[in-house]
């Protein structure tokens, strides 16, 4: 089973809500940090459960919550990806300013 299926599955179960969302943070009953690539795949197994229905109002509002954490976490690693990259080509741009 995907990691994101198990997660999306403790979380409709009730599991306590993750509040580590900061890029590097962990997953739910997990150890190793949590990137950019394994948030954005949980979301979209979220989501896809989320519109085939079928849960209970309870699951859902679970469901949506996480989805909403990581959302905000997806955001925060673009934020400071693009950070990164600004601060990269700033570096760049640096010496041809003086020449």
């Amino acid at each position: 089973m995907p990691h994101g299926l198990a997660t999306a599955a403790h979380y409709a179960a009730g599991v306590p809500e993750q509040t580590n969302t900061e890029p590097g943070g962990t997953a739910p009953g997990a150890s190793e940090p949590i990137g950019y690539e394994q948030a954005r795949e949980e979301l979209a197994v979220i989501v896809s459960r989320l519109e085939a229905g079928g849960t209970t109002l309870e699951e859902s509002l679970a469901l949506w919550e996480r989805a909403e954490q990581l959302a905000d976490l997806c955001q925060r690693w673009l934020e400071g990806a693009r950070a990164r990259l600004e601060q990269a080509l700033a570096r760049d741009a640096e010496p041809e300013a003086h020449a």
